[in-house]
């Protein structure tokens, strides 16, 4: 059985610290599994934790004012889940919703003392940094899939960039998560077919042609 210091030392984020400060590390986390479709938190929740996904995948999402649920994007092994706005405030408010695609493994590390043994000294700053410009990537990518693309953009995006998540998913879900239509993903999965792009095997999708399908949603 895994302890908490092997998870630890399996994630990207803390590659460089050393044994004496990932064991430092392992004295303020704790190591949660979860189960499929369950939930971590609610938008509007506020917590005292950072969490790091070890293994599996999550959804997250927003819930409109008519109760229909707003796809933002996955998360996935390996990456920091929580959305920070500030390193100023011990408390973290969560601004949408995290469920749980299949069991995972999460790592929960105490915020006020991974600011006090390691923010402080200027160690793990950079990666910090790192995982804050790729959640404001992920945002940017929100942006343009829900006001700039069009469906053909939008099946061409997840399929570049989700791919194992697209095979996954029923196309029902894939359609409800890109709010396209099922009779419009499966007419864009099927011009993506006869143009080479893309092949269909056994109901999952192969990328034949990675350049022409990011030329979809890049305008190239």
């Amino acid at each position: 059985m895994l302890s908490k210091l092997d998870y630890t030392q399996g994630l990207a984020f803390f590659k460089s610290l050393d044994r004496d400060q990932m064991l430092a590390l392992s004295e303020i986390s704790n190591i949660t599994t979860h189960p499929k479709n369950s939930i971590l938190y609610y938008e509007y929740d506020m917590s005292n934790k950072i969490f790091f996904l070890v293994s599996g995948i999550l959804k997250i999402y927003k819930i409109d004012k008519f109760q229909n649920e707003i796809f933002l994007y996955h998360i996935h092994a390996n990456s920091l889940i929580s959305e920070l706005t500030s390193l100023e405030s011990n408390t973290i408010h969560c601004f949408s919703n995290a469920e749980f695609l299949e069991e995972s493994v999460i790592l929960e590390v105490n915020f006020a003392e991974f600011k006090n043994l390691f923010l402080s000294k200027n160690i793990l700053v950079n990666e910090f940094v790192n995982e804050m410009l790729l959640k404001n990537h992920q945002l940017q990518c929100v942006v343009n899939r829900e006001l700039v693309f069009d469906a053909t953009a939008k099946v061409a995006y997840m399929l570049s960039d989700d791919l194992a998540i697209f095979n996954k998913l029923q196309r029902q879900e894939v359609s409800f998560m890109l709010h396209i239509q099922p009779e419009t993903l499966s007419r864009v999965l099927k011009r993506l077919k006869r143009s080479d792009i893309i092949d269909i095997q056994n109901s999952n999708v192969v990328i034949l042609d990675k350049n022409a399908l990011q030329a979809i949603y890049k305008g190239e």
